[in-house]
């Protein structure tokens, strides 16, 4: 399965944006789906997933509350909706397919995968 992310772009702070992970081929059903984000200068960091089971979710702390990530209808599509928008959202946010939604399997997915595509780039500013 390959993934594709889209939708970033400049947002003021307090803002929202929607980001897309897009499947080219087969549907998402059976896969969980996990964001991450890597802002300049720094590491790649987990921020959530939704389970390929019961589409139960994960949040890092700092998103919590402000983040939602969901499954769209078409099946191909999962969504990181971001409201509330701070400076230090900013990062290329990414989308992979971890081995489960729990903050180990979104740690073991940081560790174990080398190419992590292009991402979108989310830019936080006044």
């Amino acid at each position: 399965v390959q993934l594709q992310a889209s939708g970033g772009g400049l947002v003021q702070p307090g803002g929202s944006l929607r980001l897309s992970c897009t499947s080219s081929g087969s549907t998402l059903n059976g896969y969980a789906i996990g964001w991450f984000r890597q802002a300049p200068g720094k590491e790649r960091e987990a921020v959530s997933c939704i389970s390929e089971r019961d589409d139960s979710t994960y949040y890092t702390g700092s998103v919590e509350g402000r983040f939602t990530i969901s499954r769209d209808d078409s099946e191909k599509t999962v969504s990181l909706q971001m409201n509330s928008l701070q400076p230090e959202d900013t990062a290329l946010y990414y989308c992979m397919i971890p081995p489960g939604c729990s903050a180990r399997a979104m740690l073991n997915t940081l560790i174990q995968v080398d190419t992590w595509g292009q991402g979108t780039l989310v830019t936080v500013s006044s």
